[in-house]
């Protein structure tokens, strides 16, 4: 992985080793859970556009060269559908509060703002840096998750330290159930005459 900046964007290079053999030019890869788009594509290495708002929206301006990344490409219409819709449009960034390792596993908990709290429940899915995962346990400051050992090996969590900071999706279903909630019920506070004023 390498990057280069320019006009509040960057040129990000990534190595896709074989995964480069099913890509081209103009596909949309998850880089850390951000849908990028290839610019450019030179045997298995792939260049892409950052722009600046994807910048201060995802932690992809703090990737250093020679860093891992987690890579997946885009699910195909014909692809069997075995997870939830992670679309990769980042919601915001959350930090790695705390790690505990038991045995092969990893509870991992983070610290997250409280709009992106709202759009998680326990036992609901949310993507860390593009991985797909079950919260464990959602509460006012953060939530946690525990990791196999299969995802520790093929993710780049199972490098996380302290204080790192990820890409947070939340899932879709639930921002737009919540999207729509907030549409439907009053923000000030409910009175009978508020209520007469909706058609109660």
């Amino acid at each position: 992985m390498s990057a280069s900046a320019s006009d509040g964007g960057m040129r990000l290079a990534v190595d896709l080793g074989k995964l480069a053999e099913q890509c081209k030019v103009g596909d949309s890869i998850a880089i850390n859970g951000v849908c990028l788009t290839i610019a450019q594509l030179q045997g298995s290495l792939a260049q892409f556009d950052v722009s600046g708002e994807t910048l201060t929206k995802s932690t992809l301006g703090l990737v250093k060269p020679s860093s891992q990344v987690n890579v997946e490409l885009a699910m195909k219409a014909s692809d069997r559908f075995g997870g939830h819709f992670v679309l990769g449009h980042v919601d915001g960034t959350a930090a790695i509060k705390a790690i505990k390792r038991q045995g092969q596993f990893t509870d991992i908990k983070f610290a997250a703002g409280a709009e992106l709290l709202a759009q998680m429940v326990g036992k609901g899915s949310v993507a860390v840096d593009g991985i797909s995962l079950t919260t464990a346990n959602v509460g006012k400051e953060g939530f946690s998750v525990s990791i196999i050992p299969e995802t520790l090996n093929k993710t780049t969590l199972g490098q996380a330290k302290i204080g790192d900071m990820v890409n947070i999706e939340t899932d879709i279903i639930i921002k737009t159930i919540k999207s729509a909630i907030d549409k439907i019920l009053p923000r000030e506070k409910l009175t009978v005459e508020r209520l007469k004023e909706l058609g109660f």
